[in-house]
């Protein structure tokens, strides 16, 4: 069966890698559009506080978090060992102890549900947590909970790839119209004046993917959300096992990686289209709120400042499935703010659907075609 995956970014890449293992044909085609999500997206694993207690997203996202090292393990049995994920743990940093009872509150309800992933979960008092996090301002008290991961979306991504393409999948580079056939089947793509015929095409371009459908009478509901995140260097060394924080008074967020460098981040712009652009005000609003928390980051060098449009769907729920009404085509898209947690997991589903296999999970709530749709 021959499919090919528009879309190279977590979610496409993990298609492709799964369609390759589920025996498939694969072609693997992406623009290489400036505002990859992927590229630009912190790297937070933790939806056990995530901002939406909606049951349908909390299905799929606690789904997402436990497949992360089920899919190490098979990236690393291809040769694949230069994945950046770890289980750092996190705060949740506050005022004081009765601000943050709410999230005790709820982090307890997950383990008496049998969540153990969460993790062992302590209240520390102010001056405890700059112990975990030598950056933070010395009055914040905090949750910490075991059960909170960091991942670098790109080096995942890359590994998806190159495990893709050791399997026998292609990849073509160039911007792709979908080819429709008049009685509504998707029969492949082309890109420039070249027909790539498929079985079956993925199309998980991110936000990129409304642009790709509306010639087929088909809206996804799914629109492109400005984020900025900035990059700074610190003097010490051993970053990577920094605990991710997460404020519960504000969006703004702080994790270490490697070499030395601490994310800080990031803005949510909506209406931007895709105006691919670093501004003053997003800057200046990031180092307010991160700064007002982790004071001691002062002094850090700002290295990079990177600039991705998270595919915001309408409802805040992603969509993945088959739209009715067009055959062979598969839409994986719309994972908002937590790409990273739910993409993995949803390429999987999106990889089974293509091949004609019922998924594990339940996707009749993130049908692509749930908004509103007209065909001429």
């Amino acid at each position: 069966m021959r499919v090919t995956v528009v879309g190279g970014g977590i979610v496409g890449a993990s298609a492709a890698f799964h369609l390759t293992r589920l025996g498939a044909e694969v072609c693997l085609v992406d623009s290489n559009a400036s505002g990859r999500a992927t590229f630009a997206g912190a790297g937070i694993v933790c939806p056990w506080l995530s901002e939406s207690t909606d049951p349908r997203y909390e299905a799929i996202s606690f789904a997402g978090a436990r497949y992360y090292p089920e899919l190490v393990s098979m990236l690393t049995a291809v040769g694949e060992t230069g994945i950046d994920y770890s289980l750092v743990g996190g705060l949740v940093v506050g005022a004081s102890a009765v601000a943050l009872d709410p999230v005790m509150r709820r982090l307890e309800k997950y383990l008496d549900r049998g969540i153990k992933e969460v993790g062992q979960i302590h209240l520390l008092d102010p001056g405890k947590p700059q112990e975990l996090f030598p950056y933070l301002d010395s009055s914040l008290a905090a949750v910490h909970l075991s059960g909170a991961a960091r991942v670098c979306g790109e080096s995942f991504r890359t590994a998806l790839i190159n495990a893709a393409v050791k399997a026998g999948a292609i990849q073509r580079t160039g911007t792709v119209a979908l080819h429709c056939t008049d009685d509504h089947t998707v029969a492949g793509v082309r890109i420039g004046g070249e027909l790539l015929s498929a079985d079956t095409v993925l199309v998980a371009a991110g936000a990129w993917s409304t642009d790709l459908c509306r010639p087929l009478g088909l809206h996804l509901g799914v629109e492109p959300q400005r984020g900025q995140i900035l990059h700074l260097r610190v003097k010490e060394e051993e970053t990577e096992a920094l605990p991710l924080i997460i404020p519960s008074l504000t969006d703004y967020y702080l994790l270490g990686f490697p070499d030395s460098r601490v994310v800080m981040g990031a803005t949510r712009e909506t209406g931007t289209k895709f105006d691919f652009r670093v501004t003053a005000g997003g800057v200046a609003e990031i180092l307010r709120e991160g700064l007002r928390i982790a004071p001691g980051l002062k002094n850090a060098t700002l290295t990079e400042i990177r600039v991705g449009f998270r595919p915001m769907t309408e409802d805040g729920l992603p969509s993945v499935g088959r739209p009715s009404g067009i055959s062979g085509l598969v839409i994986a898209t719309g994972m908002g703010r937590y790409g990273l947690t739910v993409g993995p997991y949803a390429g999987l589903l999106a990889a089974t659907i293509a091949i004609g296999q019922i998924p594990e999970a339940d996707l009749s709530w993130f049908a692509p075609d749930r908004f509103h749709t007209e065909r001429a």
